[in-house]
């Protein structure tokens, strides 16, 4: 399974994050952007805050080897949906529209608020994407 945004630096940071957590070591798991942005402190912090550690995570390029034998790919916003390259017909493909929480603004606990909200999506949507892939 494969993640897909931008700059691979808070959305699909922390879709692998909660994937490898809820999907376990059945599914190989990745992210990757258009661009590389490096991984924001902030969705780090977010992501601690749910006991998921992604402070070790690097920002990466898409690998079209990889994309090109995943199941699925799951791009996170438009920018990633519009740029990812095109795949094999056995490469399921979902969108999942999520602002942008590096648009944020105003002081870090406003930020955060937004963080947290489209860190909870993430989760329900990986939650939802599980039970019906198991």
């Amino acid at each position: 399974m494969y993640f897909l945004c931008t700059g691979n630096s808070c959305r699909s940071q922390m879709a692998e994050g909660f994937a490898k957590d809820i999907l376990g070591s059945d599914w190989e798991v990745r992210s990757a952007g258009v661009e590389v942005h490096g991984v924001n402190p902030l969705a780090i912090k977010v992501m601690n805050e749910v006991g998921i550690d992604i402070s070790h995570n690097t920002s990466k390029l898409i690998d079209t080897d990889y994309l090109n034998q995943c199941s699925i790919v799951v791009t996170l916003c438009g920018d990633a949906k519009d740029k990812c390259p095109v795949t094999p017909s056995s490469v399921k493909r979902i969108h999942w529209p999520l602002k942008d929480p590096n648009q944020a603004s105003g002081n870090e606990m406003e930020r955060l608020i937004v963080f947290r909200e489209v860190r909870d999506q993430i989760k329900q949507n990986i939650s939802d994407l599980a039970k019906n892939i198991k």
